[in-house]
């Protein structure tokens, strides 16, 4: 063994696994060289999750990012010649029929995404698992480029950290766990072993199981837990002796049994011989913490191998004992069979990035063998260039509160999203049960008393529509449509499309406690933001000012949307919830790059937010300010931020909308929030849930949400939000917005799509939910821009004012035609759709007259 190094460019710490090992591939591939991988165990691992994991890859998600890195990986692994693309099968038994329509909404956003899963009958999937009892099962999915890493995950970490380690690039050293990490001054300066100390100022961390460890000696936790994973072998099973095949059939999926099936080939292959029947538990999954993971030495089979009881399993087994027969008629291998661990996440994403508190310090953990090169090249070229080709907001660590990072909260998500492994299928407007009322609006009290239906963002508890609006629906019942199909109506409260008209009518407020809040202040504090905005900041001109704007990356994509409050001594960004930890992280970490001095500091639950929009929204504020003519249109310009006071208390009014109407958000000091909620409601305005700010009037009113209409696949023009002129102050990703604004036209845009039938072929009407490809009529093939970039429906919304459900996806240039007719696929079926608007052009007062009066 060579010589323990003391300095090293980056340092992997978990090396030997399959995480660890892509990672050394791809720094070397992107030229980083001096690099060390240490790893607690033998590399490649015999004790982490990569020595036991069955290795097989499906590309089957309702997730973009994750097809992409399944679908890289596979690949990867194919280029590698350690790949056996046997195809893999999802099955629907007989009388599943919820399963049956997960299956035809997974082949859907397969389309959506670029995979090449289609649908399939009973005798077709005999055709491919003759094991399996075909009278019992009514359909499936096909998945043509599923298989299998063979022969292990395993023997390819080991062939790529030898292939790094003959480079000259990487040095390699089992056996050698990190025992600190030496931090200086907020950043990573090393590793501490035992053989030695190895410095760096780029250390990550592909640790796995045991990552939530490593973490804590940075001070900060990883919301991942591992939990036992049932894998049992039943044998010998001799069909494909003398092939010299890992796998012979193709891979199968009971997942309406939370289970899936293999062969695993020929009896002299590694781990031949057999069938391998896994589980994942829907009711009691068993969950750990790193620190409880026994030792090498402790552990009967390995820390990551736990004993498995029969009890655990017996009735999904017996259940699919009945589908495949073959299961009861084989002996099982007790010996062989055990609880494998590996890792479940609070929302069901890796944790991938930079530290939160410690620069120079990346994570890389939770990630599956499917995803694993995929994976790794995302994370080594963000390190590399500051941005990855396809939006990373779903997998990036700094997206988590700092109540999400509690280890009762990391208990009771990883709990739940431990039950829905497999089984349940997961609705895309699904709310969590656990880990609920940590954040709470001031006036939570007096939402519950109007019975709010309340679901969660951020920690914040958030009513979509309130029961005792209910009476509304007698108003407008022949403008709100009863959704018959249960998945369509599922988390969504026909009150609030009530809401929605009353509104419209006449005036309502809106509990928008949960805008994430950060001051940016000191000496460089307009310098900053005048950076990382693509609008206009400086100038004495702005204060008093409230700025829509965005963030580009230096690619001129964009990253970030959101509102600037342009103070006299700071200014205040007023976010999203969802993507406001990331941009406070964002903004910290750019002055720290770019030499600001600023302070920038959360204030999200010092203050709290109520919106009142409608069209009797200045004479219904009129009625509890202390200057009613400080409203009026001269004296209260449209974008102005003012103070106001209404029942004593100091109020800064923002003259905005959006929600296409008349009206004000209006922020105050969070223990003031009550008294001026109860203030409004003594005039007799009416409460209206978020869905309505949120969904049904944002797409009339077709106005973009970060992180789902807004990416950073997309530049502002595509999006349709760029300023008519570019600001002469230089901001992040000018020069490239500065060239897309050259082009003849964009590759693709934003446009709305309006649904002209959602009956479908049972006659009852859709209201769709979730992403559905958007397709040629012609030919049924999705649409896909010169960029290689496929369309599909990024929101979706029904419309009450307008009457039909409203979408908003990119198009190719080439359909970005008004009128044009196009097509969308949910739950197997095509509906037709047309576009309504090409870029930003709302369906609903298309001239943005209303909230100007």
């Amino acid at each position: 063994m060579s010589k323990f190094p003391e300095k090293a460019n980056v340092i992997i710490v978990g090396l030997g696994g399959i995480v660890g090992a892509s990672v050394a591939h791809h720094l070397i591939e992107r030229g980083w060289d001096n690099i060390v991988g240490i790893d607690k165990s033998a590399i490649p691992t015999d004790i982490g999750s990569t020595s036991h994991a069955s290795d097989f890859c499906y590309a089957t998600s309702h997730d973009f990012l994750s097809c992409w890195t399944t679908m890289y990986s596979i690949d990867f692994f194919e280029k590698r010649g350690r790949y056996a693309k046997v195809g893999g099968l999802e099955v629907a038994r007989v009388g599943d029929d919820a399963r049956m329509d997960e299956i035809k909404r997974k082949v859907a956003s397969g389309k959506a995404f670029g995979t090449r899963a289609e649908l399939v009958d009973p005798a077709f999937i005999k055709e491919k698992f003759p094991l399996i009892e075909q009278d019992m099962v009514q359909g499936g999915l096909w998945d043509p480029d599923a298989g299998l890493v063979a022969p292990r995950s395993q023997t390819v970490a080991g062939e790529l950290v030898d292939e790094a380690v003959a480079s000259g690039k990487l040095q390699a050293f089992g056996n050698t766990p990190a025992q600190d990490l030496v931090i200086e001054n907020g950043r990573i300066t090393g590793v501490v072993t035992h053989r030695g100390t190895i410095h760096a100022d780029k250390v990550i961390v592909c640790a796995g199981l045991w990552g939530r460890l490593i973490s804590e000696m940075a001070g900060e936790d990883l919301p991942v837990m591992p939990v036992d994973h049932p894998l049992t072998f039943f044998g010998p099973y001799t069909e494909f002796e003398g092939t010299g095949k890992d796998i012979g059939y193709a891979l199968l999926r009971d997942q309406g049994n939370s289970a899936y099936m293999r062969d695993t080939g020929d009896p002299k292959t590694p781990e031949g011989g057999q069938i391998e029947w896994g589980y994942y538990e829907e009711t009691n999954p068993r969950l750990c913490h790193s620190r409880d993971i026994l030792e090498k030495e402790e552990a009967r089979l390995s820390p990551s191998q736990r004993d498995l009881d029969m009890e655990q399993i017996i009735e999904p087994l017996e259940r699919a004992m009945e589908l495949t027969p073959i299961l009861a008629e084989l002996g099982y291998r007790e010996s062989h069979s055990f609880n494998g661990l590996l890792q479940v996440t609070t929302d069901g994403g890796p944790s991938i990035g930079p530290s939160q508190k410690v620069k120079g310090l990346w994570y890389a953990v939770a990630i599956w063998v499917k995803d694993a090169p995929g994976m790794a090249k995302l994370l080594v070229d963000w390190m590399t260039d500051g941005r990855t080709e396809i939006d990373h907001h779903a997998i990036d660590y700094a997206r988590f509160y700092p109540h999400q990072m509690t280890e009762d909260f990391i208990h009771d998500r990883c709990t739940e999203t431990a039950m829905k492994i497999y089984n349940p299928a997961v609705h895309p407007r699904e709310p969590f049960s656990k880990g609920r009322d940590i954040r709470r609006s001031p006036f939570w009290e007096r939402e519950k008393e109007l019975g709010g239906y309340f679901m969660e963002l951020g920690g914040w508890e958030r009513a979509h529509g309130y029961a005792a609006n209910e009476h509304l629906l007698e108003k407008y019942g022949n403008q709100v449509p009863e959704r018959a199909n249960e998945w369509d109506s599922r988390h969504f409260w026909r009150v609030s499309n009530a809401e929605h008209l009353e509104m419209t009518a006449n005036c309502g407020i809106v509990n928008l406690s949960h805008f994430a809040m950060y001051d940016v202040e000191g000496p460089d504090h307009v310098a900053l933001i005048e950076y990382v905005c693509a609008a206009k900041i400086g100038g004495d001109n702005m204060v008093g000012k409230g700025i829509y704007t965005h963030f580009l990356d230096d690619a001129g994509m964009v990253r970030a949307d959101l509102t600037v409050f342009r103070m006299a001594e700071r200014c205040r960004v007023v976010d999203g919830a969802d993507a406001g930890p990331r941009d406070f992280d964002y903004l910290r970490r750019t002055a720290d790059e770019k030499g600001f001095d600023v302070t920038v500091t959360d204030v999200t639950e010092k203050f709290t937010t109520i919106g009142i929009w409608g069209p009797n929204a200045r004479e219904t504020l009129k009625k509890v300010v202390e200057d009613p003519a400080g409203l009026d249109p001269e004296n209260f310009p449209f974008a102005a931020i003012k103070p106001i006071r209404i029942a004593g208390k100091d109020v800064s009014a923002f003259r905005i909308s959006y929600v296409g109407e008349q009206g004000w958000e209006l922020h105050m000091k969070y223990e003031d929030g009550l008294a001026v909620w109860d203030a409004l409601r003594e005039t007799g305005v009416m409460a209206f849930g978020v869905e309505t700010y949120a969904n049904s009037r944002r797409l009339e009113k077709s106005l973009r949400l970060q992180n789902a209409d807004l990416l950073t696949e997309y530049n502002l023009y595509e999006a349709d939000l760029s300023r008519p002129k570019v600001k002469e102050a230089d901001f992040r990703g000018k020069a490239k917005h500065q060239e897309y604004r050259e082009r003849e036209h964009q590759p693709a845009m934003l446009c709305t799509l309006v649904m002209t039938d959602n009956t479908d072929a049972s006659g009852v009407a859709r209201y769709p939910v979730g992403i559905m490809p958007v397709q040629d009529p012609a030919t049924g093939k999705t649409l896909v821009d010169e960029m290689g970039r496929l369309s599909y429906t990024t929101s979706i919304a029904y419309g009450p004012t307008i009457g039909k459900n409203i979408a908003l996806a990119y198009l190719p240039w080439s359909h970005c035609k008004k009128g044009n007719k196009l097509q969308v696929e949910y739950f197997g079926e095509t509906f037709p759709v047309e576009v309504a608007a090409v870029g930003y052009e709302p369906l609903y007062d298309p001239e943005n007259l209303k909230p100007r009066t």
